[in-house]
């Protein structure tokens, strides 16, 4: 095995992703209501800004035909998977509307709360900012629900799961 050392551009795109994939992450599904129904969205983009406010962010791609629906719903939650919930992540990475024989429920606003998950974070749209191929949403979250767990984790293009403590 060897160290690369790269300066990133056009043509490195690859390299890059692989090194950025180097850093686990929780995998997040997010849910908005959209123009037409329920929407989902997994994301490992995903982390906490500040406690005070209770502020999160997470980053849809631009391209993605989910993209305007996600980052103009003023409200939304942000549901951290437990490891048993692979399909859910598999899912919604495929298709925004696939809500069928999912266990949910909608907010009185009308945002869809998925069962189960480890953490739901229900939100309210804080700001939006455009940052290269993305969008930084942040939102403030209004309502936390948790249930102990083990997540399901996202490094080096692989799903996996905390086999222990160092």
């Amino acid at each position: 095995m060897s160290t690369e050392s790269f300066a990133p551009g056009p043509g490195r795109e690859r390299e890059l992703r692989t090194a950025l994939g180097a850093f686990a992450s929780g995998v997040t599904v997010v849910t908005c209501r959209g123009p037409d129904g329920p929407l989902g969205f997994t994301a490992n983009s995903f982390t906490s800004v500040s406690l005070d406010p209770p502020l999160v962010l997470w980053c849809p791609a631009i391209l993605s035909p989910r993209h305007d629906a996600f980052v103009a719903a003023p409200d939304f939650a942000i549901h951290v998977l437990a490891v048993s919930q692979l399909d859910i992540s598999q899912r919604f990475a495929e298709r925004a509307d696939d809500f069928n024989g999912l266990d949910w429920s909608e907010s009185a606003s009308g945002v869809p709360r998925i069962a189960g998950c480890l953490t739901r974070l229900d939100c309210r749209h804080f700001a939006a900012h455009g940052a290269g191929d993305h969008t930084i949403v942040i939102g403030q979250v209004e309502q936390v629900t948790h249930t102990p767990g083990a997540p399901l984790l996202f490094a080096l293009g692989a799903y996996g799961r905390l086999t222990g403590t160092v």
